[in-house]
Formats: C-alpha cells, structure tokens, sequence
C-alpha cells in the first residue's frame, strides 16, 4: 500500500475514534492511531492535535441540525376533479347510485344538497370557514380543489374513520388540505341546517310522537328513550387521563347523551363531559329539562289507565334517578303484570341502542379512538355526525316529524322578576324530582301494558311502500342500515 492510503487509513481511523478517546490522551488506540499516523507522516500529528484542541473547546456548544427542505408533490388537481366527477357525478358515471350511496354512506341527492347549500349561502357576512369553500386561484395561478373534492374528502374522514391524507391517491389532496376540509365542513354544516336537524322538539312534533310511540310500543306520551354512549380519546392528555378514564373502559373517553324514538332520529344530544362520569352525572349537566323548569316545554296531553297527564316522559334504564319525566324498568320481578311491562320497557328503550349503533356504523370516525388533540374539535366532529345521521334519517323517508314553520318551537318565555323566577324553578324542580309521581305514573302503565295484547307492536308491510314505514315498522331497520354496520370490503370487480 503506498505511503499516501496509508497515510489515508490512519486519518480516517484518527477521525472515527477521536469523539470517543479525545478525554482519555492514555486510551491505548488513540496512542496507535497516532503511532501510525506519525510513522508516515511526522507532520500529520500535530494536525491531529490542533483538531483535538478545537473539540476540546468547542465541547458544550449545541450544535444545530439542519432541517430537511419541504418537499413538493406535483399533485394534479384538475384531472383528479375530473375524475371524481366522471365516477359520480356526471350524466353516465362509472359508479351507480348504490355504490355512492355505499362509499359515501348517503344518497347521492342528499350529498349534492349539502354542497349547494355551502356554495349558494351568500348571507353577509359569510363566515370564514363556508368561503373556504369557494374555488379559487392559488399563487401559481391555478384553481384549487372544488367543493366535490372538499366535501367529498371530509365525509369520507367521517365515514370511514381514517387518517386525512389516506385519500391522497385518489383526490391527491395534501394532509393539511385535508384536516381544513373536515373542520370547515363541519362547521358549514352544524350553521346551515342545526337549527332544522338538531332543534328540540315542538308542539306539533310531541304529538305526532305521541300517536306513533302509542301505536308502535304501546307507551302513550313517550318523548324518546335516553342513555349515555362513551367515545374514546386517543391522544388525551398525560394530565387529563385520570379524569376522563372510566374503570370499566380501561382508557380515556368522552360521553354523549342523546335521546332518541323508533325512527333513529337522536332529538336531544349532549357530548363534552368526562368519561369517568356516569349516567347521572351528564343528566345533571346537560340541558334537557332546562325548558321544563322554566316551564316552558311543549304541552303534551295523553291518557293512561283513564287517567290523564300533561308532561311527557322518557324510557331510562336503572342507573338514572326516579324523577316524574323518567320510566324505569324493575331489576328482579315475579308479579306477572310487572314481567309484562319490564319485557315492553326493555323492548322499547332499546331504541337508543338502536341509534348508537346505526350512528357509529355510518361514521367510523366516532367508533375509533378520536385523534384530535381538543375537546371543541371533538364536539365539531360529534355533533355534526348526529346531525348528518338526521339528514339522512329524513332523506331515506324515515323520519316521524318535519320541520314546520307554522309551528312554533316552544312557549314564549314570561316576563318574571328575580324573586317570581326563583320560586317558579323551585316548584318546577321539586316537580320534576318528585318520586310519588315517578311510581304512580309506573303503577299505571303496569295496568295499561297488561291490558295489551303480547304481540302488540305493529310490523312492517314490505309492500306498504317506503311513505308508509313510520307507521308500519318492524325490529330490524331497512337493508341500508343493516348495510352501514357490516364492513366495506372491496368488491371483486374493483
């Protein structure tokens, strides 16, 4: 080997062992490199030295590491606009409408409804986050992505539960991008149709509920059937996961309370709270008996056992309170009259239940762990689920009620001075809570469910026409939520 590799070799070794040995002058490796490094060329080892005084003093200085340069993706905007629209929105689409229902988790006619309510809202000033909405020009001077991309992104993150840029194959639309679709979304949403989807019920809604609920359950003067569902929280806080961590769950979650009828349709929903929380808890948290103390609520008129009653009530299974507005079932019943009605509450209230899983089977997003890193972006995504999850409760020809607006939504408030409110919440408290009432209204639907036949609910007609399933149901739903519960494999054709 000539003079100079060789010469080569004993620098490189020098160079690869000097961050290691440069504190111990007496390590006998660092005496051979530099043996070698001097037997060849005597002068190289006062270079070796200087470089060692340079690290010696320069030792306790951060030295920074540059960051990687942002890459660029040459991502082909117009052609996937194209594309998408050639799939399913054109005159002769690659895709029928069963596959767009199936891939969206709604009717194509619902999804084009929502798009143009975005794009034609011109009520000034328009918010923020509808005008993101509005195709523009970029920088370069090209036109971003249309309101079919956008839309089209943020339903499938609430469909199919997944990370923002899992689409970026096909829509090459950027994580970013996608996480703005989705929150602006559901903020368009939640301003053009909460007032319609998410308003609390009125006269003219509680007595159609309580004709259909006598006709299908046999529960006259039935408002819905309430409990709690929780939805994990994957990135919760180090600090907050004691709070939010319930024993029987094992992780962080947050609750929703919602109540809902036979139709699916949730009328009061309630999310934000604390996993470690329980039923009772929320209910004293939430806002669902805020118009009752005010007296305020809608009337609702019904007859039970031939004796009459004005203040509607909901099926609640055994861990809520006996207030006067809650039916309960029994624990542990021999009484024939009681097994009876335990068996038609049970039946009845499984409505809930019903809803949480058709709610989770059409948005995924809240049937996984939530990836945000806030409570109020949480709140958007959940709130804006059960919203949609009534759109299309309505669309499919479902829904018991409609929105009138000849009907007004509750009472008008009373003009009341401090010591008149006071009193009236007081008396309307003391009623609501009230336990007598809560066993004498129980006592009377013993007597009334006992009085019905065993086969009294009503089943549904598969030839009475879709116009016609309000009021002929069945226990299964239709086909189409049976079908956003299972799961979305791909077909063999694709």
């Amino acid at each position: 080997m000539p003079n100079n590799d060789i010469y080569k070799h004993a620098a490189s070794t020098i160079s690869k062992k000097v961050i290691y040995l440069k504190k111990d002058r007496d390590n006998e490796i660092y005496k051979e490199a530099l043996a070698l490094a001097s037997a060849y060329n005597p002068t190289q080892v006062l270079d070796v030295i200087d470089f060692l005084e340079e690290e010696d003093e320069a030792e306790g200085e951060v030295v920074s590491i540059p960051r990687a340069p942002r890459r660029h993706f040459p991502r082909d905007r117009e052609g996937k606009a194209r594309q998408l629209f050639n799939d399913y929105f054109s005159d002769n689409p690659t895709f029928p409408l069963d596959r767009f229902r199936r891939r969206f988790h709604m009717s194509k006619s619902l999804f084009i409804r929502i798009c143009r309510g975005i794009i034609n809202f011109n009520l000034e000033p328009i918010p923020d986050y509808i005008n993101y909405f509005k195709q523009r020009r970029d920088a370069t001077g090209l036109f971003d992505f249309n309101v079919f991309q956008k839309c089209t992104s943020a339903i499938r993150q609430l469909a199919y539960g997944i990370a923002p840029n899992a689409f970026d194959e096909y829509l090459h639309m950027g994580e970013s991008t996608s996480y703005l679709c989705l929150e602006n979304f559901c903020k368009s949403v939640l301003h053009l149709y909460s007032a319609e989807y998410m308003r609390r019920t009125n006269a003219h809604d509680v007595q159609r509920l309580i004709s259909k609920r006598e006709e299908i359950h046999g529960f006259s003067g039935m408002l819905g059937s309430i409990d709690c569902m929780h939805w994990g929280w994957k990135n919760c806080p180090v600090a907050w996961k004691g709070q939010f961590t319930q024993g029987d769950h094992g992780y962080p979650t947050i609750m929703l309370e919602a109540v809902a009828l036979y139709d699916t349709w949730i009328w009061h929903s309630f999310f934000g709270s604390a996993g470690s929380n329980n039923d009772i808890n929320i209910l004293n948290q939430s806002d669902l008996f805020n118009e009752l103390l005010k007296d305020m609520s809608p009337p609702c008129n019904y007859t039970v056992s031939g004796l009459h009653f004005s203040r509607g009530y909901y099926l609640a299974d055994g861990i809520y309170p006996e207030w006067s507005t809650l039916v309960k079932s029994f624990k542990n019943i021999n009484d024939p009259k009681a097994k009876k009605f335990k068996r038609f509450q049970e039946s009845a209230r499984k409505d809930i239940e019903l809803a949480f899983g058709i709610l989770q089977g059409r948005f995924a997003i809240i049937k996984n762990p939530a990836r945000q890193f806030y409570i109020s972006k949480i709140q958007l995504i959940m709130y804006t689920c059960v919203l949609l999850h009534n759109m299309i409760t309505e669309d499919n020809g479902r829904a018991f009620c409609d929105l009138e607006e000849d009907y007004p939504p509750t009472r008008r408030p009373r003009h009341l001075d401090l010591h008149e409110r006071v009193a009236l919440h007081m008396r309307m408290d003391k009623e609501l809570m009230d336990k007598g009432s809560h066993h004498f209204l129980r006592d009377n639907f013993i007597e009334h469910i006992w009085n019905l036949s065993p086969n009294h609910r009503i089943r549904y007609d598969p030839n009475s026409g879709p116009s016609n399933i309000p009021e002929h149901v069945t226990d299964p739903q239709l086909d189409e939520d049976d079908e956003v519960e299972e799961e979305y494999e791909d077909e063999d054709e694709d």
